[in-house]
């Protein structure tokens, strides 16, 4: 039988009566997937055309069904609903492995109106975490809207339980294994809509923008690290638009990544400094999806993942 999908009952001719249908939570959270069309487009993969993402997307639904998808318009990508952050950067990470290269924006809320007034989803979030942790964990999630139902001790370990919007968990994982030094549990569950919570900063540090398609040079990074914190290293080829690093100010910079320095046929002791580069910061699939806003995508090929500015 090979039209059996979830959610379909083969009964006995006699007593027709379908199983039960399972309750599943919404989609709470959507990203749109989008065609690469980077100056490094179909460098790195076979896959890269609109046919085959929909056909990779729409496969994945037969197995998938808290996953939804919807056409955006004529070549211009797909609407990809899914349970929260964490189960869309899992296909994207099975896409990626698969040799299918494409595009995302940032995760963005399903929201909804009732009666006039804006709803939004939330979670129940259960912490459990070492007790001399609490105090920073606590005070992010104040920061990220989330109100304290219920707050256990049990031996040195605490256990906190907090509604809060699904907004303010984008990001929320990584920084929380950084902050209790990879020693605390989170799971979360759908809880309800509620009322919208009001704004919750994402980011306010611009980012550090190449200015030209390059090869990044140790000396150039060397002076650029005052600016902000770098994402790459030396020797790595970037385009016009991509996103080096993040900012130290509000506010975009446009930077010359493969600035080298100028030579002289003139040595003096002293004049030459030694070029000692920090340690580049990786960001991983779910760091990415955090740090980018609404004017920047996230470019995901089999070899790499890079940030860009939309053209």
């Amino acid at each position: 039988m090979d039209d059996i999908t979830v959610g379909v009952t083969f009964t006995d001719p006699d007593d027709p009566r379908p199983l039960p249908l399972i309750d599943i939570d919404p989609p709470t959270v959507a990203m749109h997937f989008i065609p690469n069309d980077s100056p490094f487009a179909g460098q790195e993969s076979k896959f890269i055309t609109s046919r085959h993402l929909k056909e990779r997307l729409f496969r994945e639904t037969l197995a998938d069904v808290a996953l939804t998808v919807e056409p955006l318009g004529a070549g211009s990508g797909f609407k990809v609903s899914g349970r929260g952050e964490l189960h869309l950067s899992i296909l994207i990470e099975k896409m990626r492995r698969e040799g299918y290269e494409f595009q995302v924006t940032r995760p963005q809320v399903i929201m909804k109106e009732e009666n006039g007034r804006l709803q939004e989803p939330y979670e129940e979030l259960t912490i459990d975490v070492d007790e001399q942790y609490q105090g920073p964990v606590i005070e992010k999630l104040g920061k990220l809207k989330g109100q304290m139902l219920e707050m256990s001790r049990r031996n040195e370990m605490v256990r906190l339980i907090y509604k809060l919007p699904t907004r303010g968990l984008i990001g929320f994982r990584s920084e929380f294994l950084t902050d209790t030094k990879g020693m605390g549990v989170m799971n979360y569950v759908f809880d309800d809509y509620g009322p919208f919570a009001g704004e919750i900063l994402n980011r306010s540090n611009g980012a550090l923008v190449v200015k030209d398609a390059c090869t990044t040079v140790a000396y150039a990074l060397f002076n650029l690290q005052e600016r902000g914190r770098l994402f790459l290293g030396p020797g790595v080829k970037v385009y016009k638009g991509q996103i080096l690093g993040e900012h130290c100010r509000t506010g975009d910079l446009v930077v010359n990544p493969a600035k080298g320095k100028k030579l002289t046929n003139i040595r003096a002791a002293g004049s030459d400094e030694n070029v000692i580069l920090t340690t580049p910061h990786r960001l991983s699939l779910e760091d990415c999806l955090a740090f980018i806003n609404d004017d920047e995508l996230v470019e995901v090929t089999p070899a790499a993942i890079r940030l860009r500015k939309r053209n």
